[in-house]
């Protein structure tokens, strides 16, 4: 009568819904993965082959028998004992705050004398460079 049946089945199949999932799951990672904060220090390794240029830079120096100098700008360096250094640093950063902070340490010291030095740092939200040697 009035009704008829459908014989012909659609064979077709549309794969732009499929790529819009695709891409809607991608962007979400991509933003969700910025948003996730390591639990470590940051620390900015400049590369050894070029010089960068940087603001104003503060200089941490500790040499091989666990000395530390401190200088800012173009001063030269003066020798302080540990506790000297946060303050020093903080004097520093009042004169210039986009400045960054070098650390020259000796290949022999140990890691946790460089620790320190990277928790204050990182503890008053200073920018860090360790400073490197060119490779041979």
């Amino acid at each position: 009568m009035g009704l008829k049946r459908r014989t012909k089945v659609d064979s077709s199949f549309s794969m732009a819904s499929m790529t819009d999932v695709i891409f809607l799951l991608l962007i979400f990672f991509m933003i969700t993965s910025t948003i996730v904060i390591p639990n470590a220090i940051k620390v900015t390794l400049p590369q050894s082959q070029k010089q960068t240029s940087a603001k104003p830079l503060t200089r941490v120096t500790i040499d091989a028998n666990l000395n530390y100098y401190v200088a800012f700008g173009k001063q030269k360096e003066m020798r302080v004992s540990f506790e000297e250094i946060t303050p020093f640093l903080q004097e520093s950063y009042a004169k210039e705050p986009e400045m960054f902070v070098a650390l020259y340490a000796d290949e022999t010291v140990p890691y946790r004398e460089i620790v320190k030095i990277l928790n204050i740092a990182n503890e008053n939200k200073f920018k860090m460079v360790l400073a490197t040697r060119p490779q041979r």
